[in-house]
């Protein structure tokens, strides 16, 4: 008999190079031919390991037969990061019904209500009585197919549910729900828009927009955020988020249309859209420039439909951008619109005070009165017969993408029912590849005009009202939840330090 002195262990011999477990029957053999050994003592021996191995066979089976709901990495996770959602424990070839709810208000600046939504999948669970999102499809339920975040984007209204007010609500948090074997779980994941450290401020000089960063000594690049013809200052939401990922980030409102009733939600911008000057970048620029936690020298510009526009066309003459994103984009410039701007007259930019040369989309008025009448609205329509009537235009019109010289990134969908994105995107890209020059391009055939977010977020509501933006649910999140990391991995790489 021997002590190992490392545990206090006590063993009879070193174990052999080769050895093999045992049974009940073995171990109780032994006791009994234990020599030495009293017949009270071999029978407490034998009842004693009799109960060990009851005891490990009750653990095995409540391992199995104890389901469990895991979210990972952890309850709360940045917007856009993957979450793990898988269930253990099940007895296998059971069936697992998973829900998912969540209150949600979309990104807006005018809904200041959240709606319940709620989705839900039934799965089979595998030999090992196991459920992975990511690699199980379920049987039935709200999404199809095997999806990690298909319970996240898939959810619809809950129905008798009043709205509420969303600061009344979290409306960043998930609640998962695991029926199986008679077992009810629960487990929570909350998907934080930003890193709580990140501080906005509001950017004095610039009306409406905002300025984020993270704190931290040393200069960070930074990232200039132009929305669309939503106006206003919803673009602003969008600057924590990126901020999170270690840029300084000018979130800045150029136009602020009227509402439905006629207020204005930035009075100090323009109403319409019409002539804006490039060199409105510049002064977001200087702005930069004079903070001193900003690398003047590293600054990209990301636009989101007309916005890409600004974002593509400064690219163009204005040098000091260091790259641009261009999401949803045009290839051209399109006339402008607004109150008091009759329709295909006037440009939507200028450059050294001189209107650059449009093309008209055709119909708008006509298209939008489907609102009245109850039929869909389909703007991209407008766009096709403008180029299509005006094609020496669209020639003049081009932004002449190949004198670019920083790294380009397009995102687009060809199913977009604003504007034909996905074949304006292709266009930029082929055009600067017959230049010799690269472009990181993304292309969704079955997506639409709404790909600024992150997969996580229900995507079910794009089409059912009159104004459709196409895409299926599916493509949309799926492309989301690709554009939103590589939109950030091209940034880091863009702007990485020399």
């Amino acid at each position: 008999m021997t002590n190992d002195g490392s545990r206090g262990l006590r063993t009879v011999s070193p174990l052999p190079r080769a050895w093999r477990f045992v049974s009940a029957a073995e171990i109780i053999e032994a006791a009994d031919e234990a020599p030495g050994a009293t017949t009270m003592e071999r029978m407490r021996f034998g009842r004693a390991m009799q109960a060990v191995l009851l005891l490990a066979s009750v653990g095995s089976a409540t391992a199995m037969g104890a389901p469990a709901l895991h979210v990972e990495p952890g309850p709360t996770v940045l917007d856009g990061e993957p979450v793990h959602v898988h269930v253990t424990g099940v007895q296998p070839g059971a069936q697992v019904a998973l829900t998912a709810d969540r209150w949600f208000a979309g990104l807006s600046t005018r809904r200041p209500q959240a709606q319940l939504m709620r989705s839900q999948a039934v799965f089979v669970a595998d030999p090992q009585g196991r459920v992975d999102l990511r690699t199980a499809a379920p049987v039935s339920g709200s999404y199809e197919g095997a999806d990690a975040r298909g319970l996240f984007w898939s959810m619809v209204p809950v129905q008798g549910v009043d709205r509420a007010a969303q600061d009344a609500v979290d409306t960043t948090q998930v609640v998962l729900r695991l029926r199986a074997d008679d077992t009810v779980a629960e487990a929570r994941v909350r998907l934080q828009p930003s890193r709580p450290a990140v501080r906005v401020v509001p950017a004095d000089g610039l009306p409406g927009a905002v300025f984020a960063s993270l704190p931290g000594d040393g200069k960070r690049p930074a990232l200039i955020l132009i929305g669309g013809s939503e106006g206003g200052t919803l673009i602003t939401q969008s600057a924590a988020p990126f901020a999170s990922h270690g840029l300084a980030v000018l979130a800045l409102p150029v136009f602020s249309p009227p509402d439905r009733s006629g207020a204005r939600e930035v009075p100090e911008l323009p109403a319409a859209w019409v002539e804006l000057p490039i060199e409105t970048l510049n002064r977001a620029r200087d702005w930069l420039a004079a903070r001193p936690e900003v690398d003047s020298s590293r600054i990209a510009v990301h636009g989101t439909s007309t916005g890409s526009l600004l974002a593509l066309l400064g690219a163009v003459h204005l040098p000091w951008i260091s790259a641009v994103v261009a999401n949803v984009p045009s290839d051209v410039v399109w006339d402008g619109w607004g109150p008091g701007v009759p329709p295909e007259q006037r440009s939507m930019f200028s450059l050294g005070g001189k209107p650059l040369p449009f093309v008209p989309a055709i119909g708008y008025d006509e298209e939008t009165r489907g609102y009245e009448h109850g039929v869909p609205v389909i703007v991209r329509r407008v766009f096709e017969r403008g180029r299509a009537a005006n094609p020496e235009r669209a020639v003049a019109a081009r932004v002449p993408v190949e004198r670019i010289a920083a790294p380009v990134m397009v995102i687009g969908a060809y199913d977009d029912q604003l504007w034909p994105s996905g074949h304006m995107a292709q266009a930029i890209a082929e055009r600067r590849l017959e230049a010799g020059l690269s472009t990181e391009a993304l292309l969704y055939p079955g997506a639409g005009h709404l790909l600024y977010d992150t997969g996580y977020a229900p995507t079910t509501g794009y089409n059912l009202g009159l104004r459709k933006t196409g895409g299926t649910p599916l493509a949309n999140a799926a492309a989301q939840g690709e554009v939103w990391p590589r939109t950030i991995q091209f940034l880091k790489r863009a702007l990485a330090a020399n």
